[in-house]
């Protein structure tokens, strides 16, 4: 078996409760990557690991709330209704679900994005090759 035949395979769905009602998710998918991209961008450098959601919420709030809309698919409106708890919870579980589209998509950007500013800054050092 290579990697082409796990790719066949169905996403895995991750379920959590908030509240009273049980959120279902997956992996974005295509036609969520342009909104949830650009809704990801502001926050993108703040991610590790283990991110500290007050403070992305606090500075962030908003990106972090219409990620989180988009990659659960539920309005944002619902989103700001939360308690800060499930909130953090939920941006958690979104995060865990879609880790491949942060790792192996949005970190290489963002690498090739600082790698690029760097050699743009005043006595910077280019790279050869």
């Amino acid at each position: 078996m290579n990697l082409d035949t796990f790719a066949a395979l169905p996403p895995v769905v991750t379920s959590i409760m908030i509240g009273s009602e049980r959120i279902e998710l997956t992996p974005i998918k295509v036609g969520e990557v342009p909104a949830f991209a650009r809704a990801v961008r502001p926050v993108a450098g703040c991610l590790s690991a283990s991110p500290d959601w007050l403070a992305l919420l606090a500075e962030h709030g908003e990106a972090v709330i219409e990620a989180v809309s988009i990659a659960s698919r539920r309005p944002t409106e619902w989103v700001v209704g939360m308690d800060l708890d499930e909130a953090v919870r939920l941006a958690e579980a979104v995060f865990e679900v879609n880790a491949d589209f942060f790792i192996r998509r949005l970190l290489p950007s963002l690498t090739e994005t600082a790698t690029r500013i760097g050699t743009r800054m005043p006595g910077a050092m280019r790279s050869s090759g």
